[in-house]
C-alpha cells in the first residue's frame, strides 16, 4: 500500500491518536536523539519547520540553536508557489500563512545550499528515508538540487516523524528527494 494519498490519510490518522502526552514524550526523545548527534553539533546554519498542533514539535530545537549561536531558519511559502528559508530570532513575529503553518514576517534569507542540516516534516516515512508529504511537493522542488549531485555535502535533510508514521515502503518517483536520516521515537 504505498499509494501517497493513501499513505497520507493514513499516517495522519495515524499522528492525530496519539495523546499530547504521547506527543509531547515522543517530541521530546525526537529532539533529544538529533540534538546529541553530529548532525547538529556539526552545524552552523540549520533549517528546521514549525510544528503544526500534531507534529513532531521542534521547538527544543530552536531553543538550542539560539543558546549554541546557530543560525537557524524556516520555510516560507511564496507567491509563486516556491519555498524560501527564512532566518528566525527569539524575537521574530509570526504569522499563519494561508495553509494554517506560521511563518516569520520579516528576516535574512538563507539559501537552501547553504544549510548544513535541514530538519524536514512529512506524514509518512520509511527506512530507505523516502517520505510522504503533505501533497504539495515544495520540499522536492527546493532540494531538487540533491538529485542532481554524487556527493551529497549539504544539506543533509533530517525527516522527525513519531513512529506511528513509519511503513515499510514508500515507491518513490524520479522528482523526489531522499532524506540522509529519518528520526522517531525509538532511535
Amino acid at each position: 500500500m504505498s499509494d501517497p494519498d493513501t499513505l497520507r490519510r493514513l499516517a495522519r490518522a495515524s499522528r492525530r491518536r496519539l495523546s499530547d502526552a504521547e506527543r509531547k514524550r515522543a517530541s521530546g526523545r525526537i529532539a533529544r536523539e538529533f540534538l546529541n548527534s553530529h548532525l547538529f553539533y556539526a552545524s552552523h546554519v540549520i533549517g528546521c519547520y514549525l510544528p503544526t498542533y500534531d507534529e513532531v514539535d521542534t521547538r527544543a530545537v530552536f531553543n538550542r540553536a539560539w543558546r549554541t549561536s546557530k543560525r537557524i531558519a524556516v520555510p516560507v511559502v511564496q507567491s509563486d508557489e516556491s519555498m524560501a528559508f527564512v532566518s528566525v530570532h527569539r524575537e521574530s513575529r509570526l504569522v499563519r500563512n494561508r495553509f494554517g503553518i506560521w511563518e516569520p514576517t520579516e528576516g535574512e534569507r538563507i539559501a537552501p545550499r547553504a544549510m548544513d542540516v535541514c530538519v524536514v516534516p512529512g506524514v509518512a516515512f520509511d527506512a530507505r528515508g523516502n517520505r510522504v508529504g503533505m501533497g504539495g511537493g515544495y520540499y522536492d522542488r527546493t532540494f531538487a538540487f540533491l538529485n542532481r549531485t554524487r556527493n551529497w555535502a549539504r544539506p543533509k535533510l533530517v525527516g522527525f516523524a513519531f513512529a506511528c508514521q513509519c511503513v515499510d515502503q514508500i515507491d518513490t518517483r524520479p522528482w523526489d528527494v531522499a532524506l540522509h536520516r529519518v528520526i522517531t521515537e525509538r532511535d
